[in-house]
């Protein structure tokens, strides 16, 4: 007689277990939330007009593609000190082949894609397989690219670069449709992004709900949902207004949405966070860690090989200036938005509140007329909140059992990672092709090597 398995019991969540469980990510959204409020009301509105929102986002746009990188190298539990003088270095050779070699603009930029690739590759080197430490090898690069780019530059400003390339950091999409006041295109765009993410949050949902997994209640799920499908529309709303979505948005938009499939459901990325969190356990378990440093040095080679044709092309010249302190800002975009120090912990998207926070803060003190040596003490003391408010998160929660466990009955939501494996693994109760009756013997390891007077594990 053939029995069905009873469903897992799915257990309750509420509004306090899941801020306590998460605590750190929706404690970076809050601040956001309040810096712009703050801002806002400071500057009689003109923080959000469609103009300035427009120009938040090219201004910010080569720091969060530095971001992107840079929060994948502190989860492997590495740092990168060169990306502004390899942003430099980069934007230099573009404009040299551009200019003085008449390179067409397209192939300028796929050469020095390749070179950002070399140096990253460079760096992956000596990290991965020589073994000294990454602080040290991009210190040292930071200083060799730095002195590189015054050399290819002559200590000279190189312009007059082809309009095709300019548009990459100053360019907006082309308008499509009938007249209506707005750029039509941008709204489509923006109501595209708000069903996609509204259906991978419905799906993760119903995977965690199938599983036992602890999901929010409806009510309050459909309320995370409008939330964000209002914000989303809202920004639309006014880059609509203005030129419609930078074209540097749209490669911004499209490398975190890249990203944020390659760290949550690619075996790179979970091999990525598996050296992050413990580099010993991770390579008894057979992951090929030096592989996966360089790869992850090359990555942020190429970013910020990009990031530095988009700060040409946004400057419209290169300078043997650009890219001064970028890594720093980099840096504390990652460590706001949630990365932890001694690596394992960050994501992209967190990496990205982070960026905009710092973003935020530089444009509403410039329009508060705050001198710049203000505003870099300012960005240092919240950089240094971010890192002390992680330090009392991890200790809150190792004290209490771990995020989402400070109550008995509190859980909190699993990870992604978990759900995506559970659902290629089937449903609950399923049968696999080795227990099919008159299959024979299993073999696998639940069945392996069970002491004796000990049932196997079913």
């Amino acid at each position: 007689m053939t029995t069905t398995p009873a469903r897992p019991r799915r257990p309750g969540v509420d509004l306090g277990s899941l801020l306590r469980g998460n605590v750190r990510q929706y404690g970076m959204i809050i601040a956001l939330a309040a810096i712009v409020l703050l801002f806002q009301l400071l500057t009689d509105g003109v923080l959000l007009k469609p103009l300035n929102v427009s120009n938040l986002v090219v201004q910010n746009a080569q720091i969060l593609i530095l971001a992107i990188g840079m929060v994948i190298v502190i989860v492997s539990r590495h740092i990168d000190l060169s990306v502004g003088s390899v942003a430099a270095f980069t934007g230099a050779v573009g404009a040299i082949l551009m200019t003085r070699h008449d390179v067409p603009w397209p192939l300028a930029v796929v050469i020095c894609l390749v070179v950002a690739g070399l140096i990253g590759a460079w760096h992956g080197f000596w990290v991965a397989y020589v073994g000294i430490p990454a602080f040290i090898v991009t210190l040292s690069s930071m200083l060799l690219f730095r002195g590189l780019t015054l050399v290819v530059l002559g200590g000279a400003t190189v312009g007059d670069l082809p309009r095709g390339f300019l548009d990459l950091g100053n360019g907006f999409l082309p308008k499509v449709g009938p007249d209506t006041g707005y750029h039509n295109l941008t709204l489509v765009l923006g109501v595209l992004v708000v069903v996609v993410l509204v259906a991978l949050a419905w799906r993760k949902r119903a995977a965690s709900a199938r599983y036992g997994f602890a999901v929010l209640p409806t009510g309050l799920w459909a309320l995370q949902q409008v939330v964000i499908a209002a914000v989303v529309l809202e920004l639309t709303w006014l880059l609509a207004q203005a030129k419609g979505l930078p074209i540097v948005g749209l490669i911004l938009f499209g490398l975190i949405a890249l990203y944020t499939f390659v760290m949550t459901r690619t075996v790179i990325g979970r091999q990525v966070y598996a050296i992050g969190g413990n580099v010993d356990a991770a390579t008894m378990s057979g992951v090929n860690t030096r592989r996966v440093d360089f790869l992850v040095m090359v990555n942020m080679g190429v970013l910020a090989g990009l990031a530095g044709l988009v700060t040409t092309a946004r400057l419209t010249a290169a300078n043997p200036k650009a890219g001064t302190n970028f890594e720093l800002d980099a840096i504390a975009a990652a460590f706001i938005g949630g990365a932890a120090v001694t690596g394992g912990v960050g994501t992209v998207v967190g990496a990205m509140i982070g960026g905009l926070v710092m973003g935020v803060l530089n444009n509403g003190m410039s329009l508060q007329g705050v001198s710049i040596d203000w505003q870099q003490a300012i960005k240092g003391l919240v950089l240094l909140l971010a890192v002390a408010f992680d330090v009392w998160n991890k200790k809150r929660t190792a004290g209490s059992g771990g995020a989402g466990a400070e109550r008995k009955d509190a859980t909190a939501p699993p990870p992604d990672e978990l759900v995506e494996a559970l659902e290629a693994s089937g449903p609950p109760g399923s049968v696999g092709p080795a227990d099919t009756p008159g299959s024979g013997t299993r073999t696998d390891e639940s069945t392996a090597g069970a002491p004796p007077g000990h049932p196997a594990r079913t």
